[in-house]
């Protein structure tokens, strides 16, 4: 357990602590959109059941943190949803929940990862690029109205 957490997979009885992390950080900055309610609320639908992955960050038995990987189109994962509460900030939870993901696409056969954020989501973004996320042109029809900037992970 590096750092005092550890990176597990998403079962059903982290349903509610996935939501809640997401619900908190989204409320804090933007408006929570349907698509983000549709994932939050069920997501045994929308992310596991087609083929992707939860990773929770888990701290002396609580949820410090979490991310999802839903399969987008032909060998395309979506990387979304990840929150890490602000208490377990700093500790490089984000890295490792970053780490799973990329090991989860490489596992999954995926050639790329992409994923929708907001330019003023600075230290996210940092984040991102520190795993060679590169921006790439938006998504006209992305379902999220806050998404101002799309990245882009090849594989």
């Amino acid at each position: 357990m590096a750092n005092g957490f550890e990176i597990i997979e998403f079962s059903d009885e982290w349903a509610k602590d996935f939501a809640a992390l997401n619900y908190d950080w989204i409320e804090k900055f933007f408006e929570v959109e349907k698509h983000d309610s549709e994932i939050l609320d069920d997501p045994k639908t929308w992310v596991i059941d087609p083929g992707g992955q939860i990773f929770m960050a888990i701290a002396d038995g609580k949820a410090a943190g979490t991310v999802a990987m839903i399969p987008a189109s032909d060998g395309v994962l979506e990387l979304t949803k990840m929150a890490v509460a602000p208490a377990f900030q700093g500790r490089g939870m984000g890295s490792k929940l970053i780490e799973a993901c990329v090991e989860f696409a490489k596992s999954y056969g995926a050639n790329s990862v992409f994923l929708e954020s907001h330019t003023k989501l600075t230290a996210a973004l940092m984040l991102y690029r520190k795993y060679d996320f590169t921006e790439v042109p938006g998504d006209p029809n992305s379902l999220y109205s806050r998404a101002d900037i799309r990245m882009q992970l090849d594989l």
